[in-house]
């Protein structure tokens, strides 16, 4: 702390230069205390609040999946030239104006703790193994990152000090604020919880607005396209309908976290190099699950153009149940005399 605002004598030499000799006077206490206050806020009056809100960023969390970073030559690790190319697309992505991006990793090209555990291991035991398949994925790609001149941050669900920050809200939300690629390794840090609902528990903890989800395809299909050639993708789909449908965009963990706080989803093809940025970008690339409207709004195939924006008749609706009760409230105040 400055030593001009520890120091009485200091205050009271101000106050004489600003013509104040009262100092000695029985209510030198309060007049000390009023100049100890007023000198505070002058030296701190710029500081702004941590978040302020003409200056709030888009907050995005990417899930990746450990599969991701096989590569095509691989049955098991990591494959560097997919890592290094990886690390390459999220440093543009990282590069774009007014976005702050989180990154959570699985760990399913090390180690598969449902299996494991339907193979006799016990879940927990299982699912403790695959969190630190998750460290050992985020420690590389962490590592790779800083090698294309990111800033980052490993955060870890389990105390790991030597090689991670332990998961703190405030501090995830800090990094992000500084311009760092903030990476959360280790899951939820509790066994039977996918990284997918590591991914939604950790965006809802820092207040993202946007979860990306890059799998080996393009979107979310009406069924498997790498079984059925039939299989159409939707640019656009209710949550609604993923759970109706069954689609499978994450499990209902995860799905009924994002419902909860209607935080949208984009599904895009990973594997395409340039996808991450130019998702960020706004360009339409996979599939946007939203939550605008909660009245099962039909989905939209891929191409198609739809007869009114959800958020329009989300919005029309809005207005005409305010309307309702602006009238029925007059009604009644109306009526109130006459009782």
């Amino acid at each position: 702390m400055c030593p001009f605002l520890m120091c009485p004598f200091s205050i009271e030499k101000a106050a004489g230069r600003f013509g104040i000799r009262a100092l000695r006077h029985p209510g030198a206490a309060a007049l000390r205390s009023l100049l100890h206050s007023r000198t505070r806020s002058l030296l701190f009056m710029n500081t702004r609040p941590e978040s302020a809100p003409e200056d709030r960023r888009q907050r995005v969390v990417l899930k990746v999946s450990g599969q991701a970073l096989l590569g095509n030559d691989k049955e098991f690790g990591i494959s560097d030239e997919t890592l290094r190319a990886f690390s390459r697309d999220i440093a543009d992505a990282a590069s774009v104006e007014g976005v702050e991006l989180a990154l959570v990793v699985g760990g399913g090209n090390l180690f598969r703790g449902v299996e494991s555990a339907i193979g006799g291991m016990a879940r927990a035991n299982a699912d403790y193994m695959g969190m630190l398949a998750t460290m050992m994925n985020a420690l590389a790609l962490q590592d790779v990152l800083e090698q294309e001149g990111l800033q980052t941050r490993l955060l870890s669900g389990l105390d790991m000090e030597e090689i991670a920050e332990p998961f703190i809200r405030r501090r995830a939300i800090r990094h992000l604020e500084k311009g760092r690629v903030v990476l959360f390794g280790a899951g939820t840090g509790n066994p039977y919880f996918t990284t997918d609902t590591a991914a939604v528990l950790r965006a809802r903890e820092i207040g993202a607005d946007l979860i990306l989800k890059g799998t080996r395809v393009g979107g979310v299909y009406t069924a498997d396209p790498e079984t059925d050639p039939s299989a159409e993708r939707y640019e656009r789909v209710h949550g609604h309908e993923v759970i109706k449908k069954e689609l499978g965009v994450m499990d209902a963990t995860a799905f009924t976290l994002c419902q909860e706080s209607c935080l949208p989803i984009t599904v895009f093809d990973l594997r395409t190099r340039g996808n991450v940025r130019r998702v960020l970008e706004g360009e339409a690339l996979g599939t946007r699950v939203h939550w605008e409207s909660g009245d099962g709004t039909p989905a939209e195939m891929a191409g198609d153009a739809p007869a009114e924006s959800v958020a329009e008749k989300a919005a029309t609706e809005k207005a005409a149940t305010e309307k309702a009760a602006t009238e029925k409230a007059a009604a009644e105040e109306e009526a109130e005399p006459n009782a």
